[in-house]
């Protein structure tokens, strides 16, 4: 019996340190992932800024400014741009974000109808699967996204907001705040808030042909530096719960090697007592 069960034990430490090369290795890569995610983040959000700068600067053109990027008309339709990740064992990043998106959908359903924009696969399953309306939907992009596949979405939603078919767009990502904290977050990218007149400056550059045109012309750039500016963010935000994750299982893993190989010898010593112990029976009965 006592050797019946350390063979079970010696099976299960093989078995765990395979895993403990498996969870170090991921650890490994989404370490490496991340650092370039981060880059990749923070030259985003420098362009993002100077493009956020210039087209209030033109706002400020004059006090009477307006366009159909801003609010003010009736919102019927939502369109839901949601970004998850590509792959699970990423701890909760996948179902903080998804779990935030389907409390905003469904509150919104209450007054309007709903579309979704799903981004990584498994935002992709998640809204189809439940059989959300599903309008456009993005696989494999977070990891090597370039400004030119952020724009090819962001004509896609200004398209649909120009022609009637959306009156507001949300988007719900993750950001980034630190390697142990990523925070679901959700915020409204198409219609924008009118700036108040007392944030207004006066500038000196004169627009043409009209602040308002080139304005519009410079919107789709501005929201495809949203949506690259925020995949980006939670790609790297997906990297570092994933190493996070991939860390805590390789901890739980020595722990659990450490533990069965105390067992081990524990039950290699109770065989070896037993063995001892019928030897000298053994011979005692003899004498």
């Amino acid at each position: 019996m006592a050797s019946a069960n350390m063979k079970d034990i010696k099976r299960r430490i093989k078995s765990v340190k395979s895993t403990l090369q498996i969870t170090k290795a991921m650890e490994l890569v989404a370490s490496s992932k991340f650092r370039k995610a981060r880059e990749k983040a923070d030259s985003a959000k420098l362009f993002f800024d100077a493009l956020y700068n210039t087209m209030w600067e033109i706002t400020a053109e004059n006090s009477t400014f307006e366009s159909i990027y801003f609010s003010g008309r009736e919102v019927k339709t939502v369109m839901f741009i949601v970004i998850a990740g590509d792959r699970g064992l990423a701890g909760g990043y996948n179902a903080n974000v998804l779990r935030l998106a389907e409390s905003k959908i469904k509150k919104i359903q209450k007054e309007c109808s709903t579309v979704v924009i799903p981004i990584g696969r498994k935002a992709v399953e998640y809204f189809t699967k439940r059989g959300y309306r599903v309008v456009a939907a993005y696989e494999n992009i977070a990891e090597n996204i370039r400004i030119s596949s952020a724009k090819e979405i962001a004509d896609k939603v200004m398209a649909a907001f120009r022609n009637g078919n959306t009156d507001r767009v949300e988007l719900i990502y993750t950001d980034y705040v630190s390697p142990l904290v990523q925070e679901a977050k959700s915020k409204s990218i198409i219609p924008l808030e009118k700036p108040a007149e007392e944030k207004r400056k006066n500038v000196q550059t004169s627009y043409e042909p009209s602040p308002e045109k080139l304005f519009d012309i410079i919107m789709p750039q501005y929201i495809a530096g949203v949506l690259y500016g925020s995949i980006a963010n939670s790609f790297a935000s997906e990297q570092a719960s994933r190493r996070t994750a991939m860390e805590n299982a390789s901890d739980n893993a020595d722990e659990m090697i450490n533990d069965l190989s105390l067992l081990y010898n524990r039950a290699r010593q109770a065989a070896i007592t037993q063995e001892i112990t019928e030897i000298v029976s053994g011979a005692n009965s003899q004498e």
